[in-house]
């Protein structure tokens, strides 16, 4: 278990990223990719994925599991980018080189290295290059086709997470981060990390959002590093289909009415507030929380109070209305 140490200016200097990390989406991705484990969510990537993966992607496996601890220097801490970040990873320092592969080496005491990673622990400028060249290359092929919709996830996360700090402050974020995750100030423990203590010391802790994540955190295992906490989202199932929209058309709101058919189609697309809900239906909260309460009456939306923050979210009874009324309008529009 990792235990990270707060302070009050700690709190003071959280942030959540506003966007995914490239080259923590890159490694991540690998694990999914090398234990073919995307299960439903992901599914839709790994098929589409795997023929175009380039063969450069093998130095980077070298590097990166199945599971388990991947070097710390594949995942800088830099603003800007992927480009910066590839920058920032041609120029790691030897000693952030040495220190990475003998931890790497300590926890993959049976996985046997290529020889070429020799040149990264003798600080060769070939061999970090090569990497950074694999990593362009991945990223490029298996993880650029989809940026825009993991960016879309992403920004929902946030959005959902933001809504949460608005309501409960930095408390409730990290009371409900992950089942995983114990908040109870000043120490956050985080269940199936390595077992140590990280002392933020002033430095504040980043919280980002990863779309290849599928348990629990992550985090650096170098605690000199900037703090980051890698967390999974709550995916949209029909990330993959953007076009595939929950519909808000003529079927759902002849049953519901047009306010609740909105508020609805709109928790399709995650958790929300009261206050998030009301803006989207173009109505007032109190008439939302009217509208809403019916819809919790009848099984099709379900909320969850944390101290002064109370989030609704669809149930599975409302998302199979949801598909119904799409795929009823669907077949009411004319062929062509």
């Amino acid at each position: 278990m990792l235990r990270i140490h707060f302070t009050g200016e700690d709190l003071a200097r959280m942030r959540i990223a506003p966007d995914p990390d490239p080259m923590w989406e890159m490694l991540l991705s690998l694990h999914r990719l090398q234990r073919r484990d995307a299960g439903v969510v992901l599914g839709p990537w790994l098929r589409e994925s795997l023929p175009r993966v380039p063969p450069a992607t093998r130095l980077l496996t070298a590097l990166v599991p199945p599971a388990g601890f991947a070097p710390d220097f594949l995942t800088p801490a830099v603003g800007g980018g992927l480009a910066a970040q590839l920058e920032a990873l041609r120029s790691t320092p030897r000693h952030q080189l040495l220190q990475d592969l003998r931890e790497f080496t300590r926890q993959n005491l049976s996985r046997r290295l290529p020889t070429w990673v020799r040149e990264l622990a003798e600080g060769e400028p070939e061999g970090i290059g090569r990497v950074a060249d694999a990593a362009q290359a991945y990223v490029d092929a298996v993880i650029g086709p989809f940026w825009e919709r993991i960016r879309a996830q992403v920004s929902r996360d946030r959005v959902r997470r933001s809504a949460v700090l608005a309501e409960g402050g930095w408390d409730a974020v990290l009371s409900t981060l992950h089942p995983s995750v114990h908040w109870e100030y000043p120490v956050l423990r985080v269940e199936g990390l390595h077992d140590g203590d990280l002392h933020l010391g002033g430095r504040g802790l980043r919280l980002q959002p990863a779309f290849f994540r599928r348990c629990g955190p992550t985090a650096l295992c170098d605690p000199t590093l900037s703090p980051v906490l890698v967390h999974p989202i709550e995916h949209d199932v029909r990330w993959a289909t953007p076009d595939a929209s929950p519909a808000d058309g003529r079927a759902l709101a002849n049953l519901l009415g047009p306010t609740r058919a909105t508020l609805l189609s709109a928790l399709a697309d995650g958790v929300a507030n009261t206050g998030e809900l009301a803006r989207l239906a173009g109505t007032t909260a109190p008439n939302a929380s009217r509208h809403i309460t019916a819809l919790r009456e009848a099984a099709l939306v379900s909320s969850q109070r944390h101290r002064n923050a109370t989030l609704h979210s669809v149930t599975d009874l409302g998302l199979a209305l949801l598909e119904g009324g799409r795929n009823s309008d669907a077949r009411s529009e004319p062929p062509g």
